[in-house]
């Protein structure tokens, strides 16, 4: 295969698209480049055909090389291990608009695979390793609707940026990604400060124009190839078995859709209806092998089918929805706080039959969050924890973090972090725990509403509330209905996920997956004002309960006290080895950071403690000062000399034998011994630097003793006898 290659420039940078040197076993190898970032992205599709499977079988991966960027991982094994949460969420960015382009009767393991193999600080891979798969997916065997591209959209001073430095994105207000077709938007996720709905609509016009771009420019590079798609098994449901459950099941499933129902009551009488048509299938065409196999899986779709129709119909002929709702009706709301005695924050937030159970937990600078990747080494001080066990759905699993939970926990992170006081102003780190106890549709906004609400609890303050609302599409012909708070089924069989979360004053963040082709402006406008109404109903409960965060933090929750002390005396604090530092949190039961300009930090749980380690800090920077009063400690006694004395840690004088009481010493033993404290006065710094203490001067002066004569014999008496 010859080496083929097109290049634009692209907002004043190269950005190119190259086949056929690299990866020539896969169906599709693509290297893209911009600037001195390079991804190679591989699409590759087994040569049998899964049978008896009804989804299709796509896998998504994304590494990013640490070499990429001259670095060697850390870590025992010096290499590269599971994909960080980073990796996962930008193959979540890859999977969601390229998996609606391929056919759904798609039944080959497919996998795309994306290698960040070399990366310049300020052009992000994520949006390459988008196209590239758009890209070789494109060139390839492999059946696909696209292209699809993906860009990344900053504003700096009211101008729109196309994938934005690291120094724009500090000053941009708002980071979005948004990918589509060169006909629609598909897909968008980012986060913003509180911008507009109209901006936000800006945004994404701007954004579906360079991905024009770029979509043209992918399809110059498949004109050049001689691509053949793989013929493959669109598979037919028999009209005959379509005909027997439509024509005695169809009115009974008609009457289940437009009954006010509950989740559980309509899993319910779906197993119910499923189990008839089953029963009518097997009776019908059980005797027949060729057909018996698939009997099962075609029974469920056909009813599925069904379902999805009237439900659809209902929808936007009616103005009705499954659980009775109108469009644009939100479900009952129910806020609570302070749940957990021993948390430092809760709150238990339901929307119909949506829980979360949230928690907050206030840390020190130490529990902060250590990122290592292509970007450089930091640390995160706000962490966002998504859990989705199987109980939600009243079902059985197997724990554990999916790519689902740690995309859903950072789209609810990313609405709350910007509302967040500053470091300076509230030094603690903070971890939001939200377990999701019941599920049925937006748990990721119902995490966004109880964060909000145990953030306020746990007395963190908060700018504002934030509140979060999922929006749903259903679009038959020219008849459309736009869904306010969606349920987890219109989610299924509905056209669109739009999920926005923000405050009275607008959009912190956002996440829309979109089905179908054509979602014009006008209906983008009416979501979002719909969202609108629905965030500001929301808002208007929260408050209801919890309106501000609270005057003061848990009793369990830890102390700050901040300290300075000068930058030459960070050693002696710290110590050999950290010694110091760790004795003093020993002894005082706090926890102690000292930053490089000299602030010192300190964790307790009470303030007894905090002031016990703040003295403790404070005389080990102290410098000695003629005339003041020290508390010493004797570390050894010289006989007829005197004691020497510790009086600031690290810091001996001399306590002479005259100074030690106002009478006469001659035995130093019946004074002091070692390891006696009391406290001395330094009376004297020498030229040479040596310390003079003494203990007399703080002792009280003894009375004066009244003279008493004695007898003396005279000399005359002497000299009579």
């Amino acid at each position: 295969m010859s080496i083929r290659t097109v290049k634009i420039d692209f907002d004043g940078k190269e950005y190119s698209l190259e086949t056929g040197r690299f990866a020539k076993f896969a169906s599709g190898a693509v290297m893209v480049r911009c600037g001195d970032t390079m991804v190679l992205v591989t699409a590759v599709a087994s040569e049998n055909e899964l049978k008896d499977v009804d989804f299709l079988p796509l896998q998504v991966e994304y590494r990013e090389k640490i070499s990429a960027v001259g670095k060697i991982p850390g870590g025992f094994l010096k290499r590269e291990g599971r994909p960080t949460d980073k990796e996962i969420l930008s193959a979540r960015l890859i999977d969601r608009p390229i998996r609606p382009m391929i056919p759904k009767t798609w039944h080959f393991e497919t996998q795309i695979i994306a290698t960040v193999f070399s990366a310049e600080p300020d052009v992000n891979p994520d949006t390459l390793a988008a196209v590239g798969a758009s890209a070789a997916l494109l060139i390839s065997d492999i059946p696909f609707h696209g292209p699809i591209s993906e860009v990344r959209i900053g504003r700096v001073n009211g101008e729109f940026i196309v994938n934005p430095s690291l120094e724009q994105l500090e000053k941009s207000d708002m980071d979005i990604t948004v990918a589509g077709t060169s006909q629609a938007i598909t897909m968008v996720e980012g986060e913003s400060k509180e911008i507009s709905e109209e901006d936000f609509v800006a945004a994404l016009m701007f954004a579906h124009e360079k991905i024009k771009i770029l979509n043209q420019l992918q399809l110059q590079l498949a004109e050049q190839m001689e691509v053949t798609k793989r013929e493959y098994t669109i598979e037919e449901i028999p009209e005959e078995i379509v005909k027997t459950i439509e024509e005695a099941l169809y009115e009974e499933i008609n009457q289940y859709v437009h009954s006010q129902s509950s989740k559980s009551e309509r899993r319910e009488k779906r197993n119910e209806i499923y189990e008839k048509a089953l029963a009518l299938v097997n009776e019908k065409f059980g005797e027949n092998e060729e057909l018996q196999p698939q009997l099962e899986r075609y029974t469920g779709n056909i009813v599925s089918d069904i379902e999805k129709k009237l439900m659809r119909r209902m929808i936007v002929e009616e103005n009705r929805r499954l659980d009775g709702r109108s469009t644009t009706d939100i479900r009952p709301i129910s806020c609570e706080v302070g749940l957990l005695p021993r948390t430092h924050g809760s709150s238990l937030f339901t929307r119909g039959e949506t829980q979360s159970l949230s928690t907050v937990t206030l840390g020190t600078n130490r529990d902060e969050q250590l990122i290592e990747g292509l970007e450089p080494v930091r640390t995160e001080r706000f962490m966002l924890h998504y859990n989705f066990p199987p109980f939600s759905t009243g079902e059985v699993g197997r724990l554990g973090t999916s790519r689902r939970e740690i995309g859903h926990g950072h789209l609810a992170w990313r609405a709350l972090k910007e509302m967040l006081p500053a470091q300076e102003e509230f030094p603690y780190t903070i971890r939001v725990v939200s377990d999701i106890l019941e599920s049925n549709g937006s748990s990721s906004m119902a995490t966004v509403c109880a964060g909000s609400l145990a953030l306020f609890d746990a007395g963190v303050p908060m700018k504002k509330p934030v509140a979060g609302i999922a929006m749903g599409l259903i679009k038959e012909d020219d008849k459309v209905a736009v869904l306010s708070d969606i349920l987890g089924d219109e989610d299924f069989l509905g056209d669109m996920d739009f999920k926005v979360a923000g405050t009275y004053d607008g959009i912190t963040a956002c996440q829309m997956d979109i089905k179908i082709e054509g979602l014009s402006v006008e209906i983008m406008r009416q979501a979002l004002e719909q969202a609108r109404k629905g965030r500001f109903h929301i808002l208007g409960i929260m408050n209801e309960v919890i309106s501000e965060p609270r005057p003061d933090l848990s009793p369990y929750a830890p102390r700050f006290t901040a300290i300075k002390i000068p930058t030459d005396m960070i050693g002696a604090v710290i110590g050999p080895g950290g010694e110091v530092i760790r004795s003093i949190c020993r002894e005082t039961n706090t926890e102690i950071n000292i930053e490089d300009d000299g602030t010192v930090l300190i964790a307790a749980t009470n303030s007894q403690s905090a002031e016990e380690a703040t003295k403790m800090i404070q005389s080990l920077v102290q410098k000695p000062v003629e005339g003041e009063i020290y508390k010493g400690t004797v570390k050894e006694v010289r006989e007829g000399l005197g004691a020497i004395v510790e009086f600031l840690p690290k810091t001996q004088g001399l306590l002479h034998i005259s100074q030690i009481a106002h009478e006469r010493v001659t035995n130093l033993k019946d004074f002091v011994k070692v390891g006696d404290k009391f406290e001395v006065k330094l009376i004297e710094i020498s030229p040479d630097g040596k310390y003079r203490l003494s203990r007399k001067a703080l002792l009280p002066i003894p009375a004066k003793q009244p003279l008493v004569k004695k007898d003396i014999p005279s000399k005359n008496n002497d000299k009579s006898r």
